[in-house]
């Protein structure tokens, strides 16, 4: 098991989600060294977001195996999900567009107060304002995010940021208690071409800096790890054409997928068989998303 704090590896073998309403992605499989930079590519819909929740512990896996820094999913999600962090993920983690940079940074780092024993001695202000500080900091200069060149610095409010500067205030919360792996939705949302390589090459910084780092988006540099949760046209294609060689001479060889055997385990997933609940949980987190 990886037990610092510094990255994680990435192993997942045919995991998929399922929801009430079908699949949001199925059938991918990732192997990733800690500080990999990990770029998931599809169309809209095809499940981005979902994979991102479900690397991080944020939604259950119905169907395949996988691991984060040593801990397998579904079954240590809590542990997976304080070990990572998540950002720029509309419908679940948001810029509130009235509060300002400054209010937003030192609302994230006084988070970490709460487990990490500040104050238990005096005195209690000075050591929460220095933590406070400190954090701050290093999370701005991570992401090269420089207060003095926003608007009204600290006090600028996030809807008056330019896109850019809030995707990078936004992973700027998200790596403030040090995560092991980040997930980062929209990286290309409504950049300039120069923008999109200016958001990359900030996440591939700090893949390269040790925190292992999935992000959704197209315009990913030449050494990322890209995950398709759509096949590749030429795939595709392939995949039909094996599919239409393949078919049964007879109704007796193909057993229905949804077929249990007579033990009564799922053959989709004997290793965590899907169940209402599964499905229902996925549900809220795909509500929480506005994605299917």
């Amino acid at each position: 098991m990886n037990t610092t704090r510094q990255g994680a590896a990435v192993n997942a073998r045919g995991i998929g989600v399922e929801g009430p309403r079908g699949w949001a992605f199925q059938g991918i499989d990732i192997t990733a060294e800690p500080g990999a930079l990990i770029a998931v590519q599809g169309s809209s819909g095809s499940g981005r977001t979902c994979l991102l929740l479900a690397l991080t512990g944020r939604m259950r896996i119905t169907a395949g195996e996988a691991t984060v820094a040593g801990l397998p999913l579904p079954q240590r999600m809590g542990t997976v999900r304080s070990r990572t962090a998540i950002a720029h993920v509309p419908g679940v983690v948001e810029l509130e567009p009235a509060l300002t940079v400054g209010e937003h940074l030192k609302e994230q780092a006084l988070l970490g107060h709460r487990f990490q024993g500040l104050g238990a001695s005096l005195p209690w202000g000075r050591r929460q304002k220095e933590a406070t500080r400190a954090r701050i900091d290093a999370a701005l200069a991570a992401v090269r995010l420089d207060p003095g060149t926003l608007v009204k610095g600290l006090g600028t409010a996030v809807r008056d940021l330019e896109r850019i500067e809030a995707l990078r205030l936004s992973v700027a919360l998200g790596i403030m208690h040090g995560p092991q792996l980040l997930a980062v939705d929209d990286v290309d949302l409504k950049l300039s071409a120069e923008e999109r390589t200016e958001a990359w090459q900030l996440l591939r910084d700090l893949a390269q800096a040790g925190t292992t780092v999935v992000a959704a988006g197209g315009g990913a540099p030449a050494d990322a790890l890209i995950v398709r949760t759509t096949p590749a046209p030429a795939a595709e294609a392939e995949a039909a054409e094996v599919e239409s060689e393949a078919e049964p001479e007879s109704k007796a060889d193909a057993a229905p997928a949804d077929t249990a055997p007579a033990d009564g385990s799922d053959t989709a997933d004997r290793t965590h068989p899907r169940t209402d609940d599964d499905k229902e949980e996925n549900a809220h987190a795909l509500a929480e998303t506005g994605r299917s």
